[in-house]
């Protein structure tokens, strides 16, 4: 028999009740595949910055090639997708019994996890060495801060927190033109909520904020407030998800046409066509521009509504990933780097420079391949990973100890 101990709790403290359109006490397999296909996605960019011997970015329309720059541009949409997630996450699991302060220490508690993790573990999948004169803050540092936040919102009524979010997302562009040179003493802080960029913190010591908070923050309250849609019943839930994520779409396509606002690079015609739709798709991510989340979080809202029908064995492929997402994350670093320092090592190589404080994609231009290895190693990497994921995945599902849902 099983005793519901939130009968016991005063009111207050009570899960919030279901509405008549709710959801299971599961998991959504859905929320889960798209979170599997975007870290798999993710994989191809880490990949890239690994195996690569192109030493541009991808995006400069003055050097790239139309599939290298696609195949940066597809991964887009993985850093907004997984926090956006990260939210709806958190909402569904009041939907499975967690009250407002069970979430709310649990968010606090994770959120400051992961910036650990961050600053530590996966700094040391990315630079295989433990000199921290070099740090930096990238997607989980702003998965991390942006729960923190987020245990906070939790009491709010739902439709303020997807105000918050809404707002931070469609209004920080309006802040772009304020320079952390401007604030004087207080710069080093608006590097990290917006601006971004290097930060000498001491003397022979730097930090990097690649992640500004905003609007990362926004986009996981966005995300959270998301969840409410998740409660309709199947038909209706598809139906909503459709409409929001091609309406979410057609804004981008609209504001970007009018080059207006919403991104601090206006798109510009180019030598021809597929480089001027190139041009037009180029938006800043760092922070994440108005433009660039419409760009992303609409067609993933709208692949949320197709992925309900996605059954068979190709879609528990990718449900397995996006049930250990941090897991999966922390493991695929290290199996990247690692065959990286490997294969350059039998090439006879000195591989110092990968076990150094300067970052893959400014390795020196000696090593590296072209796209068609990257692509062959990012599959490879892909299947290596499932099978330590699926022993994982089937861990979690069958133990409920609670370190388990900080992994």
């Amino acid at each position: 028999m099983r005793i519901d101990f939130r009968r016991s709790l005063p009111a207050t403290e009570q899960a919030a009740p279901p509405p008549a359109e709710t959801l299971p006490s599961t998991r959504l397999d859905s929320v889960d595949l798209l979170r599997g296909l975007v870290m798999v996605i993710m994989a191809l960019d880490h990949v890239r910055d690994h195996f690569t011997d192109v030493r541009f970015y991808p995006l400069d329309l003055s050097q790239t090639t139309v599939p290298l720059a696609l195949t940066r541009w597809i991964t887009h949409f993985c850093a907004p997708t997984f926090v956006f997630l990260a939210g709806t996450g958190a909402f569904l699991s009041r939907s499975r019994g967690k009250t407002q302060r069970e979430l709310s220490a649990f968010l606090f508690t994770r959120g400051l996890w992961l910036v650990l993790l961050e600053m530590t573990v996966v700094r040391l999948g990315w630079m295989y060495n433990v000199d921290y004169t070099f740090s930096f803050g990238q997607v989980i540092w702003a998965i991390g801060w942006s729960m923190v936040v987020l245990s906070v919102l939790v009491f709010l009524p739902v439709r303020l927190t997807a105000l918050f979010g809404v707002a931070m997302i469609a209004l920080h562009n309006a802040f772009d033109s304020i320079r952390p040179a401007q604030l004087g003493v207080f710069g080093w802080l608006w590097q990290i909520l917006h601006a971004g960029g290097a930060i000498d913190y001491a003397p022979g010591y730097r930090f990097e904020a690649a992640y500004p908070l905003i609007p990362w923050i926004g986009v996981m309250a966005a995300g959270y407030a998301f969840g409410e849609i998740l409660r309709f019943e199947p038909a209706k839930r598809r139906r909503v998800l459709l409409q929001l994520g091609l309406a979410l779409s057609a804004g981008f396509v609209i504001l970007r046409a009018l080059n207006a606002y919403g991104d601090p690079h206006p798109w510009i015609p180019q030598k021809n066509l597929a480089f001027t739709f190139l041009s037009f798709l180029h938006c800043e991510k760092y922070p994440p521009s108005l433009l660039y989340l419409l760009m992303t979080l609409g067609p993933a809202i709208a692949a949320l509504a197709l992925a309900e029908l996605w059954k068979g064995p190709v879609g528990r492929f990718f449900i397995t990933f996006g049930r250990v997402p941090l897991f999966y994350y922390i493991l695929h670093l290290f199996l990247i780097h690692g065959s990286a320092l490997c294969t350059a090592y039998l090439m006879g190589y000195d591989v110092r420079f990968m076990m150094s404080n300067t970052p893959p994609w400014e390795w020196p231009g000696m090593w590296g391949f072209g796209l068609p290895v990257v692509y062959a190693v990012w599959i490879a990497a892909v299947v290596l990973l499932y099978f330590p994921c699926r022993w994982f995945a089937d861990l979690k599902r069958r133990r409920k100890e609670t370190w388990l849902s900080y992994l």
